[in-house]
């Protein structure tokens, strides 16, 4: 990722942001926060009034932020984009989430009659499994102590989870 420093300078043509604009309170709140993405592919924050960086984007998504991006010159939605920059740059350093194989076939469901249930069906099995593991921080902070949950514990979770129905195992070097 990115990481250059933040210019607190406001491009010529970007007023700065106003959370009264619409003058009821708490109104900027249930707005999205607005991310400018110009021609010489920086990122402006119009709520901070600074170039931001796509590590900054991520911390944003990992904070539950809601934000969109716009082109500046269009103000086209270019948020997914920008999301799925920012998942090539996670794939290609460290260790990668998607298969080969997996991306191959998520690519062969493009054009496919299949192609809205499959999206349908990736994002909400990616929420029910983001809700299990809501669940298991939070029932796991009552069953141990984190200073003691040791490798034998680690093993008793994974016996667990390996139980549960549809799971087909670790990826290699992942247990």
């Amino acid at each position: 990722m990115a990481t250059s420093r933040r210019r607190t300078t406001r491009p010529p043509e970007e007023p700065a942001a106003a959370p009264e604009a619409t003058g009821a309170p708490g109104a900027q709140a249930l707005r999205p926060r607005v991310l400018k993405k110009y021609p010489n592919r920086r990122l402006y924050d119009t709520q901070n009034s600074t170039y931001i960086t796509l590590q900054d984007v991520k911390d944003m998504v990992l904070q539950g932020q809601d934000f969109q991006v716009q082109d500046a010159k269009t103000a086209e939605d270019i948020t997914r984009s920008i999301l799925l920059q920012i998942i090539l740059e996670e794939e290609t350093g460290g260790v990668p989430m998607f298969s080969t194989p997996m991306l191959a076939n998520i690519i062969r469901f493009y054009g496919h009659a299949m192609q809205g249930m499959m999206g349908h069906y990736l994002e909400q099995n990616l929420q029910a499994f983001a809700d299990l593991q809501r669940q298991w921080t939070a029932q796991s902070k009552t069953l141990y102590d984190p200073t003691q949950f040791n490798t034998e514990a680690w093993g008793q979770w994974a016996k667990m989870f390996q139980s549960m129905p549809g799971f087909t195992g670790f990826p290699p070097g992942r247990k």
